[in-house]
């Protein structure tokens, strides 16, 4: 069994700039699946980003650094992700960061989402 990470928010924020590559590289993974779908009849992103730089992964191993680094994927057409991270009052809470975001600026609880994001940094007390 694999031992859950948590990451304080300076390792999150130090993964960030491959974190970029390897989200751009499923989202034009993912553009290419809905056009190939589609027929190439759907309308996908095309427009190339810095962020689109190669990357030594294929989508699937881009998938499972993230898992083996624990970083939860929750939307990879945005690129949206949560970091797990242990408040030091010993609650666990999620750094969240989306694609496109220039900083980590935002935790929530985990049964909350994406909604309930609040910024950083994270209060005293929970």
């Amino acid at each position: 069994m694999v031992e859950k990470r948590f990451f304080t928010v300076e390792e999150a924020r130090a993964y960030l700039p491959r974190l970029r590559r390897i989200l751009s590289l499923l989202r034009r993974s993912a553009d290419l699946s809905v056009k190939a779908g589609s027929n190439g009849h759907a309308a996908v992103r095309t427009k190339a980003t810095a962020d689109d730089a190669p990357l030594d992964l294929d989508p699937g191993q881009a998938l499972a650094e993230l898992e083996d680094q624990g970083i939860v994927l929750r939307d990879p057409v945005v690129g949206l992700v949560d970091f797990p991270c242990l408040h030091p009052s010993g609650t666990v809470v999620q750094l969240c960061w989306q694609l496109g975001e220039d900083d980590l600026g935002w935790w929530h609880l985990p049964d909350a989402g994406f909604g309930s994001r609040r910024p950083l940094p994270l209060p005293p007390e929970l």
